[in-house]
């Protein structure tokens, strides 16, 4: 791992009044919310959500050779990963930790998922979580390995799920997604959150996403425009494996199968390119009070990543430095897209990645700190060779 960068410690004070339960009562330990055949049909229905949006993606990008190519590798991807899949996947349906498909807006798929620690103990940091998909096929379920792992470490985790296209292009995405985080914050203490301890987290698609909705109410912001959530409070943002120009994008993404004319359209034409690629944006002088709202980032990437190539973390965290931004640029040599995000998490045991966000969300908590320095080892969800072989065949 190479990290560049100062760290820094966000310090700052939340004077926004909020809903909170009386006092001494504590948080409502989330209960089991459907019967077992509610849960199968839950289960059936997010199948027929995959399987569709499956055959969107093939309907947008054809059946040539390369993409037949790419959707073999990624069934034999799929298959070998499958022992940790299942896994995560009864642990999604069916624990009690799980709250599927809260709604947090009146928009198609303006839904999101909470993952919560196993005890209620006082009020939790949360961090909502932005998946990604290549703008086609995000879904909150993704999330869901993030969201229990993160949770053991008595964190809840909020995964929205957004419009992908061509339900929706990148102006709704990122509505969307400020709408999910406005939820959060003013509704994450009846889940027993803490509204003065949320982190933004996004990963590939979704970490240009997010990173678009953060900078957007930077804005707002700071030309004074009513707001219902401020970046001032958010207490750092994780941007995993992003693309945050995509000016620099278009080209990469159509030799990589997502052609040039779908991208535009999800990017709504070339003119909005520089308006939706931060790195860019971030530069504009007539937005130059949004970056002193911006909080602590932190950008992860892996050096051998082909999908979205770490070159795009690091001009980010060059441009977020050249206006007084707070970055922090870690790299991991030799990881790929999926490394970081799907094998690691899967081998279990240590992982820098995991350990880094934790070691951020508890940095001023030091019981939480003790507690994380006397954890057991993360498990191990798949076999070493079938990860290796994963690795191998990996179409991303």
């Amino acid at each position: 791992m190479v990290s560049f960068g100062p760290s820094s410690n966000y310090v700052g004070s939340n004077n926004q009044q909020r809903r909170r339960r009386p006092a001494g009562s504590k948080p409502e330990k989330p209960r089991r919310q459907n019967s077992f055949s509610r849960d199968i049909g839950h289960a059936a229905a997010e199948t027929y959500l995959i399987t569709r949006l499956t055959f969107t993606l093939l309907r947008y990008l054809g059946l040539g050779y390369r993409w037949i190519s790419r959707l073999v590798a990624l069934g034999c991807y799929a298959m070998l990963l499958l022992p940790g899949f299942l896994q995560v996947a009864y642990y999604y349906f069916f624990s009690s930790q799980v709250r599927r498909s809260v709604v947090y807006g009146d928009q198609p798929r303006n839904r999101l998922d909470l993952h919560f620690p196993t005890n209620n103990d006082g009020p939790k940091p949360v961090v909502v979580f932005v998946t990604g998909g290549a703008w086609i096929i995000g879904y909150k379920a993704w999330g869901s390995l993030l969201g229990r792992q993160l949770a053991e470490r008595d964190i809840i985790v909020a995964c929205l799920d957004y419009r992908n296209f061509p339900q929706g292009t990148i102006s709704d995405m990122v509505k969307d997604v400020s709408q999910g985080i406005s939820f959060v914050f003013n509704n994450i203490a009846d889940y027993g959150g803490d509204p003065n301890r949320i982190y933004l987290m996004g990963q590939s698609a979704g970490a240009h996403i997010s990173s678009c909705a953060l900078l957007e109410q930077a804005v707002k912001e700071s030309t004074g425009e009513s707001i219902s959530w401020s970046t001032s409070h958010i207490k750092y943002y994780f941007g995993l494996s992003g693309g945050y120009n995509l000016l620099n994008l278009v080209d990469h993404c159509h030799n990589r199968g997502l052609y040039r004319s779908i991208f535009l359209s999800i990017m709504e034409g070339e003119e909005s390119l520089p308006v939706f690629s931060p790195a860019v944006r971030i530069k504009d002088p007539s937005i130059r009070d949004a970056s002193s709202l911006l909080p602590p980032i932190i950008l992860f990437h892996g050096t051998s990543d082909y999908s979205i190539p770490s070159d795009a973390s690091m001009a980010f965290a060059d441009a977020l430095q050249k206006v007084g931004a707070k970055p922090e640029l870690v790299l991991y040599p030799g990881k790929s897209h999926t490394d970081l995000f799907l094998q690691d998490p899967l081998r279990g045991g240590k992982d820098d990645l995991f350990d880094h966000i934790i070691a951020a969300i508890h940095a001023n908590d030091k019981e939480a700190l003790a507690k994380d320095a006397m954890a057991p080892p993360r498990k191990r969800l798949v076999p070493e060779p079938l990860l290796r072989m994963a690795r191998l065949i990996s179409p991303f």
